[in-house]
């Protein structure tokens, strides 16, 4: 449309011919009128519509103010150093939004190296897997790669106790928290009921602050919405080859993910994955199905980073498909990946400095978007 626009005030002021004018105002009309009317058409669908309401949330039954006090705490305990115990290490350390809410590792490196974060930090402990992005954790009903927990509150709380990632016990962390008033201010504030900082209270400020964290409005739910036109024709095409090749048997919409574990061919043994939940010996070296969602920011790949691009990825996956599938087939699903599912309306603004006093976590190079 900008561009009709453009062309009709360009021949307004370089021709004296109304009826080469009038053409033109035509050609314009007819051009949106066609626009309205694909934009306004039903989208296609290759699979059965989902609407997002659907999706089933916790309830956390309260009021807005305070749900918002709440999360505004959890983003500011989820950036202090205070957490761990070398002071320089945060959840955000290997969560970042530079990052699509990953480090941008291969493999995430834990306590002792360091204020710097994504891919230049090392010199720390080095962890045996990928740091998984946190978009979209609302609606699962297993958290990490093996599926080894089911709540958000019992999660938040598990990298402090590590000794290779965070290294702190929660009990001392609320014991400072409770000696800073401006924590204690905000800590009353999220919990009016009990306002004094208590261990439920961190766990719950981090899991409401990671319940925050969706991605549900991308160019494909804009499609599914009812514009027709949010997606390319290669973005379209690419989403029937992602159902025709069986993606979205794992990665289902809409927020191509499930709560399903299967082992990819990747790792070197070692990582037995989702066994040493089960102790079953199908889920020997079983992983959790990620996301798709925001999947362009996330690499590398897999649960010890072991693919480096999304390209690869795609052509890992296709090769375990049993399916035929080309190069062309390669660039399409990337394309619906890279582009259709990408949405970081929600990345969380990072503190310029923290209640504690202590120092925010530096990020590397940022990532080419």
């Amino acid at each position: 449309m900008q561009g009709r626009r453009w062309l009709l005030m360009w021949f307004k002021h370089t021709t004296s011919q109304p009826a080469l004018l009038w053409l033109l105002l035509q050609a314009c009309m007819a051009g949106q009128a066609q626009d309205d009317a694909a934009r306004n058409a039903a989208p296609s669908l290759p699979w059965p519509e989902v609407p997002l309401t659907a999706l089933v949330t916790p309830d956390l039954a309260l009021e807005p103010a305070t749900l918002a006090a709440r999360v505004e705490l959890g983003r500011l305990l989820f950036y202090d150093t205070l957490l761990s115990g070398d002071r320089a290490t945060a959840c955000a350390t290997c969560h970042s939004e530079i990052w699509g809410m990953s480090d941008g590792l291969a493999r995430s490196v834990g306590q002792g190296a360091g204020l710097l974060a994504g891919p230049g930090r090392a010199g720390g402990a080095l962890l045996p897997r990928n740091a998984p992005a946190l978009w979209n954790l609302v609606f699962r009903e297993s958290l990490f790669w093996d599926g080894r927990m089911q709540g958000l509150e019992e999660q938040a709380l598990t990298p402090l106790r590590s000794p290779e990632e965070m290294n702190r016990d929660p009990v001392e962390v609320v014991a400072e928290l409770r000696e800073l008033p401006v924590y204690r201010d905000l800590f009353a504030r999220a919990f009016p009921d009990g306002p004094v900082p208590s261990v439920e209270h961190l766990a719950s400020a981090l899991a409401s602050f990671e319940r925050s964290l969706t991605s549900l409005r991308s160019l494909y739910d804009g499609y599914v919405a009812g514009d027709a036109l949010a997606l390319s024709d290669m973005q379209v095409e690419g989403m029937f080859r992602f159902a025709e090749l069986g993606c979205a048997d794992c990665h289902r919409p809409p927020l191509f993910e499930a709560e399903r574990f299967a082992a990819r061919g990747i790792g070197d043994g070692v990582d037995q994955g989702r066994y040493a939940v089960t102790e079953n010996a199908g889920d020997v070296g079983a992983f959790r199905v990620p996301s798709l969602r925001n999947a362009a920011f996330t690499g590398p790949y897999f649960h010890d980073g072991s693919v480096a691009t999304l390209d690869e990825a795609v052509r890992h996956e296709l090769s375990l498909s049993g399916l035929p599938y080309g190069e062309q087939d390669v660039r399409l699903l990337v394309a619906f990946v890279r582009d259709a599912l990408k949405d970081e309306s929600y990345e969380p603004d990072r503190p310029q400095a923290l209640p504690s006093g202590l120092e925010v976590p530096i990020d590397g190079t940022q990532i080419d978007r």
